[in-house]
């Protein structure tokens, strides 16, 4: 398979198609079968195109890529281990245990954690209540 970027003589737009082969564009373009996506015209040429080449500088960003992504992803796991041994889960209810806490003094609880909308969330802080969103990875992803 060949990926060539196509340019239409008659609108001057440009789009990209696949063939089997240069040989089968060659085919198509001589039987006029070759059409401009947007006007609909055969008069459809090959532009000029880079190919995308691929050396061991490339392989190495690409590879310092995946281990930043690696090292993000050990760092979330880490802070979800620290909240889940150090917080209660309220699960779904956390806008009203959030408020509980904080207008009854009285409550001791460490801190806590669960799910909340937007909207909840917009609310505490409009409240007063301070509250962070940390990102979660499900058990499944860690």
């Amino acid at each position: 398979m060949i990926k060539y970027r196509l340019e239409c003589c008659n609108c001057n737009e440009t789009f990209d198609s696949w063939f089997a082969s240069s040989k089968e564009f060659e085919k198509l373009k001589k039987k006029n079968l070759l059409i401009c996506h947007y006007c609909h015209s055969p008069k459809v040429t090959k532009s000029l195109m880079a190919p995308k080449l691929i050396n061991s500088k490339s392989k190495l960003k690409d590879n310092s890529n995946l281990i930043e992504l690696k090292n993000i992803k050990k760092t979330i796991k880490n802070y979800q281990k620290f909240i889940k041994d150090n917080f209660k889960y309220v699960g779904n209810n956390f806008a009203f245990e959030a408020r509980s806490i904080h207008y009854d003094k009285k409550k001791n609880i460490n801190g806590i954690y669960g799910k909340a909308t937007k909207k909840d969330i917009q609310e505490l802080k409009e409240e007063g209540i301070d509250t962070q969103v940390v990102p979660w990875l499900k058990d499944k992803d860690n």
